[in-house]
């Protein structure tokens, strides 16, 4: 079967670019170089595109409109939203055009008793999240981008985050969605109910899809119950096998209170404190490892001493050689801006190579041994700095180029270690993109770990959904 897909018009024909226009209005079609900069260029700067217009629509019609203009002309379009992500799916790498969808930023509805919240796709992340906490409930999607990054886009990477123990990725988060296909039609299955088999689960389609198979307008998002209770402890382990075990009587000993479980080398740590603003060592002594743990309900109960017993339990059996429970708000706080201040604080170290993985969370510690080996022989004196989601199994596994070296020549060998890293990811059975999606950035690489039959349904779906090729063109399959 031919897998290839045939190019849409790129080079924008001229007369087109008022006919665009004329659907957003002059003023939200943006021309202009220096105006456009923000929507071309990639947070890291791994990425440049080109375009001939950003088209920013406020609402659905006018989304449906682009897209039905599009796809006569067959013109690409690259659907963004906070420009947030990481592998280069929201650049418009070959001068496509660009639909914004910062305008459809408004909460439709927050309902309380049925634990829903609708919101359009260019509402940012926090806002959602304060918009369910006014209502003393609680949307747990948290990412660290959540001041900048939008519904449509965390649903369109399926994004994960540090709730990810608790509450699920963002796939598992969402009841009911309105797309956009790539006919200029609109799917609705903008329903807040529990119980629908009335055939397909069609939504789930288009999470995670990078924008490839239609473009998200608005989804039904699942609430919780506002924590009442929050603890928080940041806790010296001396391996990563003890933080499992950790991991196991935490959730053992609290009832499933257990929101967050992450695990942060020594290393990241030693960054963080040597180029973070604010950052303070939280322990007295540094340790090996180290776990940012928390435990929230939405009872009132004593969570503070269920984890201080859980902790000293740990320490009786070796497994915690140190720890502090926060003891206040900003005390917590601070644990926090330390975690996610980690990945800004390895760029002054030179030259990273970063790995999105997951592997099941029983062989984290013998993948990162494995890892480490692997690495060390590729490129010796590189310095292997994970950090993560322990408690689904996602580790940031990024790789500082060896003290002194040259940056161009270590990042040079981006895919060697790339393919060194993956490796390991494969014997354990994981993966290559947890929550971080796959772009263009890991495009080359997916037939490579895809099931055949798998990639081939993908491709299909492509095809049928998108047979002009004009939604995100070059992206994941």
């Amino acid at each position: 079967m031919n897998t290839q897909f045939s190019r849409p018009t790129v080079a924008l024909a001229p007369e087109l670019i008022p006919r665009f226009a004329a659907i957003v209005g002059d003023r939200y079609a943006v021309t202009d170089p220096a105006a456009q900069e923000p929507y071309l260029v990639e947070g890291r700067g791994l990425y440049r595109g080109t375009t001939p217009v950003v088209l920013r629509p406020a609402s659905v019609a006018e989304v449906a409109a682009i897209v039905r203009l599009a796809n006569e002309t067959v013109t690409a379009i690259v659907p963004q939203g906070g420009n947030t992500g990481l592998v280069g799916g929201q650049i418009s790498h070959d001068g496509e055009v660009v639909l914004s969808l910062t305008r459809l930023d408004r909460i439709r509805e927050v309902d309380a008793l049925s634990n829903t919240m609708t919101c359009e796709a260019g509402v940012v992340l926090v806002k959602a999240q304060e918009a369910a906490a006014a209502a003393d409930r609680l949307f747990p999607l948290s990412l660290g981008a959540e001041g900048s990054c939008t519904i449509g886009g965390n649903l369109s990477t399926n994004a994960g985050g540090t709730g990810a123990l608790a509450y699920g990725v963002a796939r598992d988060l969402v009841v009911g969605l309105e797309v956009v296909l790539a006919d200029g039609r609109v799917l609705n299955v903008l329903n807040k109910l529990k119980k629908d088999n009335t055939g397909y689960d069609l939504k789930n389609l288009f999470i995670g899809a990078e924008g490839t198979l239609g473009v998200i307008t608005a989804a039904v998002l699942k609430l919780y119950p506002a924590p009442k209770t929050v603890e928080t402890a940041f806790v010296g382990v001396p391996s990563p096998q003890a933080a499992l075990e950790l991991l196991g009587l935490v959730q053992e000993n609290t009832n499933r209170a257990a929101t967050t479980f992450e695990l942060i080398c020594r290393l990241a740590i030693d960054f963080a404190l040597r180029h973070g603003h604010g950052v303070r060592d939280p322990l007295t002594e540094p340790h090996p490892w180290y776990v940012l743990v928390q435990l929230s309900s939405a009872a009132r109960q004593d969570l503070r001493t269920t984890l201080e017993e859980t902790l000293e339990t740990a320490m009786a059996r070796g497994l915690v050689t140190g720890a502090v429970v926060a003891d206040s708000l900003e005390h917590r706080r601070a644990f926090w801006h330390l975690r996610e201040t980690l990945p800004e604080t390895q760029k002054p170290e030179g030259g990273s190579i970063k790995h999105d993985i997951s592997v099941p969370v029983a062989v984290v510690p013998d993948f990162l041994r494995e890892a480490g080996i692997a690495v060390e022989a590729l490129i010796p004196g590189s310095r292997a700095v994970p950090f993560g989601h322990l408690g689904d199994g996602n580790i940031h596994y990024n790789i500082s180029q060896p003290v002194g070296a040259d940056t161009e020549a270590f990042l040079a060998r981006w895919y060697e270690m790339n393919d060194a890293v993956h490796q390991v990811v494969a014997r354990f059975g994981g993966s290559i993109s947890a929550e971080h999606g796959i772009g263009v950035m890991k495009r080359k690489l997916l037939p490579q770990v895809k099931d055949p039959v798998a990639l081939d349904l993908m491709r299909t779906l492509k095809r049928t959904l998108d047979p002009n090729n004009i939604l995100n063109p070059g992206k994941v399959v």
